[in-house]
């Protein structure tokens, strides 16, 4: 999807921002396969509005530049920057514009689904990182789609997901065949909204690309159900997303 043909930047924060314990959820669990790493540089690859661009950089203490194909959700980075350390560039994955071993970390959050070519910004990965380097891809994945809390009342958008996400296994052979070895693969369970229907007011601001395809009619009609769902059932609502990490 080309964001930039879109109003989803605009609404991106508003349905994606999940509060800073989500922040530092993340942020922990990419210290804990960091080993004895020592993070200089991290490249925040497809990193849209920068919702974790700032937080790398504050908790690894490292330089971070965010590469973006869209101009509006850099722009939107870019009005809520305030580290130094942070820069946006509009790029892709498949050319990514720095030297060759010019990195200690690259961060991918549901960016590796967009990329027109996964090979190829694997292989570009794999040239921009120095030896000892870790790139963590945070990702949905194919495997999962029937655990995303949105699916049961939006019945096109498995299909979509279906069509969109890569496979684990496919994820996985993309980077091993640029020479990476994955070390480790997790999921980490993310709560997203307190209620049904404090997530219904999150998806109803549009910025999600997979309901964006869906019908108005369909679109509504999801949303009124899960407004229901918050009058018989009091519980929060979590998300399960896979980690993989590779070196």
């Amino acid at each position: 999807m080309d964001y930039d043909l879109t109003d989803i930047p605009a609404a991106y924060d508003r349905g994606r921002d999940h509060g800073p314990e989500v922040i530092d959820l993340w942020m922990r669990a990419l210290e804990a396969h960091l080993q004895d790493l020592n993070v200089i540089k991290i490249l925040d690859l497809g990193c849209g509005t920068g919702r974790f661009s700032e937080a790398l950089a504050v908790y690894f203490k490292a330089e971070v530049l965010g590469i973006d194909p869209s101009a509006k959700m850099l722009e939107r980075a870019r009005e809520k920057q305030h580290d130094s350390r942070v820069q946006y560039q509009r790029g892709s994955a498949e050319a990514i514009s720095l030297p060759s071993g010019s990195v200690d970390m690259i961060f991918m959050s549901m960016s590796f689904h967009h990329f027109s070519n996964r090979a190829l910004a694997a292989r570009e990965c794999r040239r921009v990182l120095r030896e000892q380097g870790v790139v963590f891809v945070r990702t949905g994945a194919r495997d999962q789609i029937r655990a995303y809390p949105y699916v049961p009342f939006f019945p096109s958008s498995g299909a979509i997901l279906d069509e969109l996400l890569p496979d684990r296994a496919e994820l996985r052979e993309s980077f091993e065949r640029a020479g990476f070895h994955m070390t480790a693969w997790e999921i980490i369970t993310q709560t997203i909204a307190p209620s049904w229907e404090a997530y219904a007011d999150k998806l109803s601001a549009g910025g999600d690309s997979v309901l964006a395809k869906l019908s108005r009619q369909e679109l509504e009609s999801g949303l009124a159900a899960m407004r229901r769902s918050a009058k018989a059932v009091d519980e929060t609502i979590v998300e399960p997303i896979d980690l993989f990490v590779f070196r």
